[in-house]
């Protein structure tokens, strides 16, 4: 991951914006540059993860133009020999060095163009204006708000933006600012068509896909790891990786002291890869000595971000601390696609589709969140694979009717993919997972109950949960997380869309918590 800042107009006050820069400063710990531009300025942190020289530091320049870029150009050599042929110059093995070259070509039209996870904030020169854009999905993470004189900033997360703008608000994925104005250049939600493939040849094109989505995620200058949950989607990541890889690959695990659940199962996993595998395990005083922290860094008050989010946040810690690797990929972005365990109670495919769009268009606020906070705090690169965005536009036009739980297994047509070919075992591939906030242990969501019980009697809670109109808290957790929240980002609850929970229009779904423990299907799950 990079930090990427932009102030697109005079800055008020210099000291301040180094200030809420330097706030994710762990973002990008190689090198740091600020370029005054066009009446106002450029920001970046480097982490170097493609062309790792000097050259590839940000922002870039092209004749009066200027632009900083927290992302990955998938297939930017092809782009890069097609300039070069209209007679642009690299000086670097950046990816991102292509992007001011195409914007000459192509302006606002280049967004539409780009395979790649992405958010930047660009000057142009010949026009004299700023514009920012960001990925269809959002991926790549990117906030706005105005300064008291009316100018607009942009930056990679909210904190640097506190203090600085009066409200801070999310940049809405598939779209670029110019003008004044957000534009949208590509919904991922909206089909064009509908696929009305048959299974066989849906689980073909799944397979194709995913493995060309995991095959341009392993090309980086920096070392690759990978998070193994021993779960469906992040096992099939690292069976497809650890096929086009020469070298094992290097996978990791984190569970409770006690009762993690899917240890076994990525070890299982492991094994039958022959990766290069760490567990690492976390202790009851590490999850609640942490919370603050988590909270702070994800800058969200959900229940299922902050739970999911302890375990990821722990071992991208340990990740860190004790080996070289910069780039992880992980397995988000199956969920929405194919379904979770409360989809199979969807009272029809148009609503499992619905629920389906209404997943993707919040995904910024939630997994892709979670992962990109948890892993760029540790300063490391996240990178998606069922994210990638051919794969995610297949699987949302497919006939609903094809992914809804017709067979009493979840994720029927992915399992089905990769059913052929031994990249998993049985075992694992038809294993019905647990979240991940329960699968690290069911004893983790245990400890954070217990301990907001601790810190408000019910009169206080019931006073707590009235301070707030939005999102209103419903638990002593809720609460907590919220209090907590509002500490670090006071006033801004409006950034998260509300709290994940199953939707509560849907029969067998009207539940008080956002687990999958709680729901009458949850069966052997997470066991």
């Amino acid at each position: 991951m990079c930090s990427i800042m932009g102030y697109c107009g005079p800055v008020q006050d210099w000291a301040a914006f180094h200030k809420g820069f330097d706030r994710t400063l762990s973002r990008g710990p190689d090198e740091s540059r600020v370029l005054e531009v066009g009446g106002g300025a450029l920001a970046f942190h480097r982490l170097a993860i493609m062309g790792l020289t000097e050259a590839g530091m940000q922002p870039f320049r092209l004749g009066n133009s200027a632009v900083v870029c927290n992302g990955e150009i998938y297939g930017f050599a092809k782009l890069r020999a097609e300039l070069e042929g209209k007679g642009y110059a690299f000086s670097s093995g950046s990816d991102c060095e292509v992007l001011l070259p195409l914007y000459r070509e192509y302006g606002a039209g280049m967004f539409r163009l780009l395979d790649a996870e992405f958010a930047l904030i660009l000057y142009d020169g010949e026009r004299g204006e700023f514009l920012a854009a960001r990925d269809p999905i959002g991926i790549r993470p990117l906030y706005y708000g105005y300064d008291r004189a009316g100018a607009i900033l942009f930056a990679s997360e909210p904190k640097n933006l506190v203090g600085l703008c009066e409200t801070v608000l999310p940049f809405p994925p598939g779209c670029y600012y110019q003008g004044g104005q957000f534009h949208r250049y590509r919904d991922m939600t909206q089909v064009e068509r509908v696929r009305y493939d048959g299974v066989d040849t849906a689980c073909r094109t799944i397979h194709d896909k995913l493995v060309a989505g995991v095959e341009k995620r392993l090309v980086a200058d920096a070392q690759v790891g990978f998070l193994l949950s021993g779960g469906l989607d992040s096992s099939l990541v690292c069976a497809i990786a650890a096929r086009k890889s020469a070298a094992p690959i290097r996978t990791f695990a984190i569970g409770m002291v006690g009762d993690a659940i899917d240890l076994k199962y990525a070890r299982q996993v492991a094994e039958f890869l022959g990766s290069d595998h760490t567990e690492v395990y976390m202790t009851p005083e590490e999850v609640v000595g942490s919370l603050e922290e988590v909270i702070a860094l994800l800058g969200t008050f959900d229940i299922t971000t902050i739970r999911a989010s302890m375990g990821m946040y722990l071992v991208c810690k340990y990740i860190h601390r004790h080996t070289d690797i910069r780039v992880l990929l992980t397995g988000e972005i199956s969920d929405e696609l194919f379904g979770y365990k409360y989809t199979d109670f969807a009272p029809s495919p148009a609503a499992f589709q619905a629920e389906s769009e209404k997943r993707v268009r919040e995904l910024h606020a939630y997994d892709v969140l979670r992962a990109d906070r948890c892993i760029s705090v540790n300063s490391l690169e996240a990178r998606v694979p069922f994210g990638d965005l051919d794969f995610v536009e297949y699987v949302m036009s497919l006939d609903p009717a094809l992914k809804v739980n017709t067979t009493g297994k979840g994720k029927y047509l992915l399992r089905r993919a990769f059913a052929q070919g031994e990249y998993l075992p049985e075992a694992i591939l038809w294993r019905e997972k647990a979240a991940f906030s329960d699968a690290v242990g069911h004893s983790m969501v245990d400890y954070l109950k217990e301990y907001a019980e601790t810190k408000y009697t019910d009169e206080a809670f019931a006073a707590g949960c009235r301070k707030y109109d939005y999102a209103r808290p419903f638990t002593k957790e809720s609460l907590l997380y919220r209090d907590i929240f509002e500490r670090y980002y006071p006033g801004q609850g409006a950034m998260i869309p509300g709290f994940w929970m199953p939707n509560k229009d849907w029969a067998g779904c009207d539940v008080d918590d956002p687990s999958a423990r709680v729901l009458a299907n949850y069966g052997d799950s997470g066991k």
